[in-house]
Parts: structure tokens; sequence; C-alpha cells
């Protein structure tokens, strides 16, 4: 028999897979339709490492299975292209970023068919082909035409090495998240987009949702709604402050509030502040800090006490001071809080600094060593007509007592902040508005889009904050399609989200000249009934995906209010120093090597037998080595083969096991037991030293998700009839999974001293008396005297003696 030659045999079943379109989606079929998505990768200069393919392998394996099952499959494949990375490598290398995207797309597209994917090669589409990007447009202009994206001066996250302004959700610990640099505030007129609007529907919307948990947590955490009440406190100046606060149940141990350094009140009444030089130097100090510095919980306490303001605890009328201090954000509620610090840790260590009143609400705890925190649950205390209530009907009762005193009012709070929309750079999509100077902001007619990216030789972001665009005076000078008057074009660009957050879309009706999608197919396809992605895009990319499409909902484009109905993330492969991979760390793995070493079949075996697909798992070279081992073992399944046609008593247990824990395995994305239960059967085979045609066929069948082209090549080299894409998943029967005979222990006095392999169904006595003539256990009871005789069925016997 030839030898397993996995570079001949791929290439000539990844040509075959190609010519024949074999994984082209159909619209419109008469069969159930299956819509499996992974995220779209960058193509960056790097090329794919190792760690992409993990996610691409386990919905290809979905993908695969739901064919055979029967399904009308649509797994398509893209490329996310805008973006800093590959600006930032056009311009230290000097090639524009159009050649540069061009050329990693071409790569990566290699790379990915060079792995035998089942993607639908023909739904291919670029976020940075203009007749994508016109669409992206068209969406921006009706978020616009519905005031849902609007331009406003802010104080904004800037990043002094991309040279770009960044979302709150892209700076990490108080950095960039693409070059790491540390994030600075400046104040500059954006582009925003109203997310807040559907903060409430991105949060119900969950619940009906199979997104794992954490998932789920993480999007809530974001978003972070609560409930509480936004109460005024009167001041000596003639004004009230406004706080939000969920426990206004605590309001007679607030002793002082804290104000955001930059709340509205000390800019309005300088001239009512005694130490206004102190005030504004820790308004600096503060402003040099991001929000993450800021709210972190261990650092130290700082703040100025507003000399010659005060406030009214609107419960008892007592005088409090006021503070500012860098805790609070001017973005989060009303920019202020009242501070209880025996029952909050962060105000408790405040409060000890600056030595202030700390008096207790909730009774429980020792307020004298810490903040007593544990506080749902309690008993109200030194709070006048609240002493003695429980903390569930105190906040219910002061709920209604503020209402009732005009004095307060139930707020339901978010910390999500309206999405900062627009980027000083090049490469991104151009904001398709002009500003007039008779009619201010005006969308582009429709008819004119896409509005392409002007050719330039200089695209070197601004040391000023602006755009390259802003130098492009020929292109930046034009008329107002409205008046006819003098315009400017905008010359900020869209960040790279905004062409990932519907091209699920796009992937239904890639052609389309006249809409985003038909409609008909948008229909037919979605929602997606699988998404897989990584953790690191839960709080990006998913959130602002759901925000769009909930939108294009709303304005009737789609019919569902959710894209993605089940969700799922995977972990992270490592370099075998446990570390993450990257050029830097010299850990990162080339799967161009490995497909060459030792096949595409073997990395895709490997890539989830690595281990729990949620959790990160080092590369461990030696795996490979023995997945390709276990690829040489099936291959040589054609030396023992005999004719059957059915499933031998030796095996039929088995092939029905196999049948049930490889299936049930794929769905549940455990290909690493899936892999170990085929690893079984074929060791099964060889201990027989023999497999059969029928027994053969369901193995070739279950392999092929994991292992395409070895698995078509052997079909073929046998005889059996079509391909292996023609078939049917097997089924199996669940009585003919359960073992007939099994094994169980044998103990004397509670310790195993021998196995017994017996029928599922014998009875006890017949059990008991097999035991006893177990040479193992008969030395234990020579010469002693049986007190009791256990048995649990189908599992141990237990003999007990004296």
């Amino acid at each position: 028999m030839q030898s397993y030659n996995f570079s001949e045999i791929e290439k000539k079943w990844q040509d075959i897979w190609d010519e024949t379109k074999v994984f082209a989606a159909e619209d419109f079929s008469d069969k159930e339709k299956f819509y499996c998505l992974i995220e779209f990768p960058y193509p960056s200069a790097n090329g794919l490492h190792v760690g992409h393919p993990r996610s691409y392998t386990a919905l290809d394996l979905v993908a695969r299975k739901r064919r055979l099952e029967g399904y009308n499959v649509l797994y398509p494949m893209g490329w996310d292209a805008f973006g800093l990375p590959t600006e930032n490598f056009a311009i230290k290398n000097k090639i524009h970023p159009a050649i540069v995207t061009k050329n990693n797309i071409a790569n990566f597209k290699r790379q990915l068919k060079s792995l035998g994917y089942s993607f639908d090669w023909d739904r291919e589409i670029n976020t940075t082909d203009p007749e994508y990007y016109k669409w992206t447009q068209w969406i921006f202009i009706q978020l616009f035409k519905k005031g849902l994206a609007y331009k406003s001066k802010m104080k904004v996250n800037w990043c002094p090495e991309d040279k770009t302004v960044l979302a709150n959700e892209e700076v990490i610990d108080g950095a960039c998240e693409r070059c790491g640099a540390q994030v600075i505030h400046k104040d500059k007129e954006q582009w925003m987009l109203k997310i807040t609007a559907y903060a409430d529907r991105l949060v119900d919307d969950l619940d009906d949702l199979d997104f794992i948990e954490r998932v789920k947590t993480q999007q809530k955490n974001w978003i972070g709604r609560s409930h509480g009440a936004q109460i005024k406190f009167n001041t000596n100046i003639d004004e009230f402050i406004e706080v939000y606060t969920t426990r206004p149940d605590t309001i007679f141990g607030a002793t002082y509030l804290v104000l955001s350094p930059e709340h509205e009140l000390l800019k309005l009444n300088e001239d009512k502040i005694k130490n206004l030089d102190e005030v504004k130097a820790y308004q600096e100090f503060a402003a040099s800090k991001s929000d993450f510095e800021r709210t972190e919980m261990n650092k130290e306490k700082t703040g100025v006490k507003i000399e010659g303001i005060s406030a009214i605890n609107p419960a008892n009328n007592k005088e409090v001071p006021i503070f500012i201090s860098d805790y609070v954000l001017s973005t989060y509620g009303t920019g202020a809080i009242m501070a209880v610090p025996a029952h909050d840790t962060r105000d408790y260590e405040f409060a000890k600094k600056f030595d202030l009143d700390i008096v207790e609400v909730v009774s429980g705890g020792d307020i004298s060593e810490s903040a007593y925190t544990d506080t749902d649950s309690g008993i109200l205390v030194n709070s006048d007509f609240l002493n003695g209530k429980d903390v569930k009907d105190a906040i219910e009762f002061m709920f209604e007592w503020l209402e009732s005193e005009h004095i307060g009012e139930r707020k339901t709070n978010f910390k999500l902040r309206d999405w900062v929309f627009s980027r000083q750079r090049y490469w991104g999509e151009p904001i398709p508005i002009v500003d007039c100077e008779n009619c201010g902001l005006v969308a582009l007619p429709e008819s004119e889009l896409p509005l392409t990216l002007p050719e330039v030789e200089v695209y070197e972001p601004t040391d000023t904050g602006e755009s390259p665009l802003a130098n492009i005076t020929d292109w930046v000078e034009t008329t107002c399609p409205d008046c006819g008057g003098k315009a400017k074009r905008e010359t900020d660009t869209m960040p790279q989200w905004a062409g990932s957050s519907w091209y699920y879309l796009r992937y239904v009706d890639p052609h389309n000249n006249e809409a985003l999608a038909s409609k008909d197919k948008i229909d037919y396809w979605m929602p997606i009934d699988w998404y897989n992605g990584g953790m690191e895009h839960t709080t990006l990319h998913l959130l602002y995906s759901r925000f769009w499409y909930k939108f294009l909902f709303d304005l009737g484009v789609v019919d569902t209010s959710e894209p993605y109905m089940k969700r799922t993330s995977h972990g992270m492969i490592l370099g075998e120093n446990g570390e993450k991979m990257s050029k830097s760390r010299g850990n990162v793995v080339n799967p161009d090597e490995i497909i060459e070493n030792y096949g595409a079949d073997t990395l895709r075996v490997y890539e989830v037998f690595i281990g729990d697909f949620e959790k990160a798992a080092p590369w461990n070279t030696n795996g490979i080595k023995g997945c390709l081992r276990f690829l040489e073992r099936v291959w040589s399944l054609q030396e023992i083969l005999v004719d059957g046609e059915e499933y031998r008593t030796d095996t039929e247990t088995l092939m029905h096991q196999s049948i049930k824990k490889v299936g049930e395995d794929i769905e549940k994305l455990k290909g690493n037991t899936a892999v170990a239960q085929l690893m079984t059967l074929i060791n099964k085979f060889f201990d027989l030293g023999q497999v059969n045609k029928a027994e053969l066929a369901t193995f070739l069948i279950l392999l092929n998700p994991f292992a395409p082209h070895i698995a078509e090549e052997i079909w073929e080299n046998v005889g059996f009839s079509g391909r292996i894409t023609d078939q049917t998943w097997p089924e199996f029967e669940e009585s003919k999974t359960i073992e007939n005979e099994i094994e169980i222990a044998v103990q004397v006095n509670g310790k195993v001293r021998d196995k017994l392999v017996i029928a599922r169904d014998l009875d006890k006595d017949e059990v008991m008396a097999r035991a006893k003539e177990l040479e193992g256990v008969q030395s234990y009871l020579e010469g002693k005297t049986i007190v009791k005789e256990i048995y649990v069925p189908q599992r141990l016997v237990n003999i007990v003696v004296k």
C-alpha cells in the first residue's frame, strides 16, 4: 500500500472542493438553513499564527456535520481590513495601505485554503472595498438622520503613539489596546453614536439568547445598568446638587458629598470658592489621569474640600461638607455622589483620611475596624423614620418618601457611554457628511455613495490631532448638497468597528448593488444560528454589532431584534513557554511550517485535541507528532479492511457509542474528547486485527469534520460510492450504546482486592458467588467469618469479614 502522502492528498482534495463548489450555500433551499459564523480576521502582515485556526476549526466541525445532517449551511469568510495596524505597517514600510491590504488578504486566503476549511468563498467580503463600505456609509447616514450620530465637543481618550481618538472600550488599564501607549485626555469635537439609546434593550434581550454565561455577564457589566434614585441636596449658595444612588435607604449615613473635578457647579461658582487655587490645581492633577487610574480601588484616595460651599442632607437637614475627588467621574450618573463611609470601602478610606464622620445605618458590622458592606439585607439604625425596617422595605419606603417630598425620583442609570466614533487617520471609511456654511452638518445624498478615500501619497497622522485628509484641499472643499453653497467634507474617518458591525448581513447577499442585502435573503438566512469569537471582543465588536442590528431592525431592514442566537468563545493558544504568542516573545508558531511538516489534517486534529475549547492551552510540538501518528494509523486501516455490510458483534456497542459521543462532543465544542473516542475506536479495530466496510465507512464519516482530506482519500481508495460530502451523518441506537458486560470492583472490608466482569443484569446471588471465587479475594476470606455482603448494582461488591 502507498504510504500516507499528506501533501499530495490535501492539495488534491482542496482543488476538488474549489472546482465543485461543494460548500456553496444555496439561497432559498428547501433544506433547513444553518448559518454559522466566526469573527472574520484582520489580515495583518504577519499572516496567520496557529492560534487563529482554533475557532475556525471548531466551527468547521459543526458546519461539516450539519451538511451531512441535511442542512443548507452558510459558513462564510471575509476580511476586516481597515484600521491602524495596516496603516502603521504601510507608513513604516512606505507602501500604500491598499497594497498592503491586498497582499495580506492574498496570504491569509492561501493559508486558510491550505487548512481545508469548508468556507463558501463565493461570498467573500472585504470591508475596504468601496462597494462594501458604501453600505457602511449608508447605515451611518440613517443613524445621522435619526439623531443617533451627532458631533460633540468632549474630553476624549487620545493615543499619542497612534495619534488618534479611542473609544472607552479601546482603553485597557489606561493604555491603548492596540499599541500599549499610555492614553491621555484631550478636549476635542468628535462624532458620537448614541448607543445609550439602546442600553435597556442591549441588556434585556440577552435573557433570550444562548450565549455562554460569561459573555452575558461581561455585556451586562459593561453596560452597567442600575436602578436607584436621583436626589437633590440643597447648598448654602441657593443652588442644588443632584446625586445618584442605588441605596437611598442609607441617606442618613451620608456625611459628605463628592463631586467629580469637572463638575459644572465648580465652573459656575468660582467666585464663591475660597480655596480656588487649590481646587484648580487638583483639577489639573485629575485631568492627567485615565478613567481606569481614577477609579482603581486600591489606589490612595486624594481630594480637596470645597471651602465656601456646603450641602444640606435632605433627610436630617444636617450640613455636610463637599469634596472633589478623582474617583468620581463626570460621565457616570450626575458626576456627584453622597458618601456613606460606614458601608462603602472607598468612602470609608476617604473619610478616614480626611477625618470625616462615619455613621452606621445598617446594623451588623464593626465600623470602627472597616466599612460594613454586606448590606443587601439587614435592619436600619440611626435613621429616624427608617429605624427597624429591613433593607428591602426601607429602599422602597425611601423611593416613595423622596418623590412625595419632591426632592428625588426613581432613576435608571448606565455605565455605558455613547460611542466615540471618529478617528483621525487615513485608512478608514470616510464619514459621508459635509459642513455647510449655511446649513450646518449635511449628509451626502445616498446616490453619491460610496464616498471613496482620495488617492494620496502622504497619509501619516498629524501632530495637530487632525486627520491626514484635512490636508487634501481639493477633496475637502466641496459644495453643500442642500443649498449648493460652500462646504467642507468631514475629514475624520470611521473606526475599524464600523465595517464589522454589520458584515454578517453582507454575507447573505455580497454582490447586491441596490441594498446592503436583499430583504428576502435577510429573511431567509438571519438570524445567525451560531457565532464564535474571542472573549476580548465581548465589550467591543459584540456590543457594537448588536446595537447596529437593533437599529436596522427599527428601520425595518431586518425582521429579528438580535443578530446572533448562540455565542461561544474560545481560549487562546499560547506559546510553548505558556505566554501569549507574539513576535517580540519569539514564540509564534507559523501554521505554514506545521502544514508542510505534518499536514493540514494533523494541524486540524491537534487544534481541537489541544484541550478544553474555552480555556487557554499551550502549544506542544510533541502533541502535533502524536496527532500525525494517529492519522498514520487511520491510513493503515486500509491494510486490514475486510468485507462486511453490518457492524460485527465485537464492535457494535463501541460503534454506536462513538457515533453518539463524537456527534454530541462536536455540538459541545469538545473536540478533544471526540478525537479521544475516535482513537479508542481505531484501537479496537487493530486489537481485532481487522475492520469491515460498514465500520470503516462510519469511522470515516465521523473523522471527516476533523480530518477531511485523509477521510475523502481513503473513502475513494477503498471504492465506496460518491464522496463523503454526499453522505449522511450516521445515527446511533441508544439501546446499543449500553454495554452488556460491565466491570465492577470487589472489596473486602472496604478495600478493592479484585475486579469482576459480569453481565449487566446478573442477579445478586450469582454476583456474590463469583466474587468469592476470585483469586484476589479468596486469600482475604480464609479463616474469616463473613458478617455482611453488600452489592451496589453494576458498581461494586463489598464483603465484610471478621
